[in-house]
């Protein structure tokens, strides 16, 4: 969780959807820091309130326009509070935001959240509602003022955008096409983030694999090898990246590079080389799975987590059954699993033999309750061992507890070690002792290590 800002007024942001839209708002709350506000997270003490939207899914996008309409009230008490809406939904829909809730007071894309300070001295002195053009377009500070997400943690954004344009995907739609940043400007943020005591960085991108094609000035493996030489810096991350595009020499780091943690989120999106074409992912499932396997082969406690969408226009029973087929051939750590929902100006909401909504549910049912077996006889495979954990707080099922992160991603609940300081960024080594679905849990093996 952020902390607590120091300012002389108050900002409430609720953030939605992706690491892409929570790296937005670190960025947006770095903006607002320097105009001096400081973060509240209850939204009847804020002088601004910010929805930082999603819009790659209708449920997503839904769950913004309910926010909304639960701020509405406040500003009826509060006449001087600005409410404003960012990110994907904002991107997409602009001036159209003001005509549906008409108590809003600025609307902003991801692209602009640099020009913040000005739309709301706009809409403060000139009490007028503000809708920024909706440019595709990177300025020039886009980038600037990140605050971490946490003490010890923080997401870099390394490039914008996306040229894949699968046929179900808004994002080329919303965030424009791909441009990659420079790879010193990358570092110089690292080094910053370093300084100030981030020990974890997360590389950001739609697709890290394709950097450095429009904009960028090494490959992505050149960029993830800077990176690790920053002092400071002890775990590197990334997401995500495409299938098509992942290298050998990507892989091959995993081995050579102690500080890239061994988690790699793939997403396959179907088992069914039918949707996959009709997807347009660029590759086939025997594809996917020869990466899979060679990640596997090369490294056997390596994390493999997905995206899986169900009910796409046209899939069949047999569709569905060839990825539950690969479910099973690739066993991965855990999937994140969605209904197909067709998105506006995409290719695939146009496509006929939409898929009834209570066949996608079911068979998302059946997906999750195969995949939630998975991932428990996958974390048994754990028990016992002792693995290095960071520490990130206290646990969110007990307070009296700690919660920490392996190296592969995975939760680990532990009690705190007596007379012992424990910090948000410590290294600890646990003995995992039980095993769940969705987490681990063990007992402190080591004294701290940092």
């Amino acid at each position: 969780m952020q902390e607590a800002l120091s300012g002389d007024k108050k900002v409430f942001l609720e953030t939605f959807g992706c690491q892409m839209n929570e790296n937005d708002s670190d960025r947006i709350l770095g903006f607002l820091k320097d105009i001096r506000y400081s973060r509240t997270y209850e939204p009847g003490k804020a002088d601004l309130i910010i929805i930082n939207t999603c819009s790659i899914r209708d449920k997503a996008e839904q769950k913004v326009y309910s926010a909304l309409g639960r701020f509405k009230e406040l500003k009826s008490w509060n006449p001087g509070l600005i409410i404003g809406v960012s990110g994907c939904v904002a991107q997409q829909q602009g001036a159209k935001l003001l005509k549906r809730a008409p108590y809003l007071d600025i609307v902003f894309g991801p692209h602009n959240i640099h020009r913040l300070k000005d739309l709301l001295d706009e809409a403060s002195l000139k009490k007028r509602p503000v809708a920024v053009e909706q440019s595709a377009e990177i300025g020039a500070d886009e980038y600037g003022f990140t605050l971490p997400s946490t003490k010890h943690r923080a997401f870099v954004s390394i490039m914008r955008g996306c040229d894949n344009f699968c046929a179900y995907c808004i994002v080329p739609y919303t965030r424009g096409r791909e441009v990659s940043r420079g790879s010193a400007e990358v570092v110089e943020e690292v080094k910053r983030l370093s300084d100030e005591g981030v020990k974890e960085v997360t590389l950001l991108g739609q697709n890290v694999n394709s950097y450095g094609n429009n904009g960028g000035d090494v490959s992505f493996p050149c960029l993830l090898r800077m990176v690790a030489g920053v002092e400071g810096i002890e775990r590197i991350k990334f997401i995500t990246s495409h299938p098509k595009d992942i290298s050998e020499e990507l892989i091959y780091l995993f081995r050579d590079e102690p500080k890239l943690c061994r988690h790699i989120h793939l997403p396959v999106q179907s088992g069914s080389d039918g949707v996959l074409r009709k997807m347009g992912r660029g590759y086939t499932v025997d594809e996917y799975f020869s990466r899979v396997s060679l990640l596997r082969s090369l490294y056997p406690g390596m994390a493999i987590t997905t995206d899986m969408i169900v009910g796409f226009p046209g899939e069949t029973g047999a569709d569905f059954d060839d990825t539950m087929a690969l479910l099973d051939r690739v066993r991965f750590d855990s999937i994140f699993s969605f209904m197909y929902s067709p998105r506006p100006g995409t290719k695939a909401a146009s496509f006929k033999e939409q898929v009834p909504f209570e066949v996608k549910s079911e068979r998302l049912r059946i997906l999750m309750a195969a995949q939630r077996e998975i991932s428990l006889e996958r974390n048994r495979r754990l028990e016992g061992s002792t693995i290095e954990v960071v520490v990130e707080g206290a646990s969110k099922t007990d307070v009296e507890e700690l919660s920490g992160r392996t190296s592969c991603g995975r939760v680990v609940n532990f009690p705190a070690p007596e007379g012992e300081r424990t910090e948000a960024g410590c290294l600890i080594d646990v003995s995992i002792t039980h095993a769940f679905p969705n987490s681990l849990r063990g007992m402190v093996a080591e004294r701290l290590k940092a």
